[in-house]
């Protein structure tokens, strides 16, 4: 399976800015996480799997409308490495692994 490289341009009414945090918003670690799910599912051509994230970071935090681009990478384990970039900061890192039902 080949790298791949997703864009995602954070929405300014994203519903988790309501309460994440008033005043000064910022995209919670879980939307990151979900996203980067989102796109190893269209990577891999398989919606709805389950899944086991490691070694998740978060170096910065991502704003309203920020545009990010998601690097995924499958490693020979099966697991798919990504890591979240904000033009050329990394925001976030970690790996994912299908499991079992």
């Amino acid at each position: 399976m080949a790298d791949a490289d997703y864009r995602w341009l954070v929405p300014a009414d994203h519903p988790t800015f309501a309460g994440h945090f008033p005043g000064n918003p910022i995209v919670p670690g879980v939307v990151l996480l979900d996203r980067a799910i989102l796109f190893a599912e269209e990577m891999l051509g398989q919606p709805g799997l389950n899944w086991q994230v490691g070694n998740a970071k978060f170096f910065s935090p991502v704003l309203p409308e920020q545009a990010l681009t998601f690097v995924l990478a499958t490693k020979p384990s099966g697991a798919i490495s990504f890591t979240v970039r904000a033009a050329e900061r990394d925001v976030a890192s970690g790996s994912l692994t299908p499991v079992a039902r």
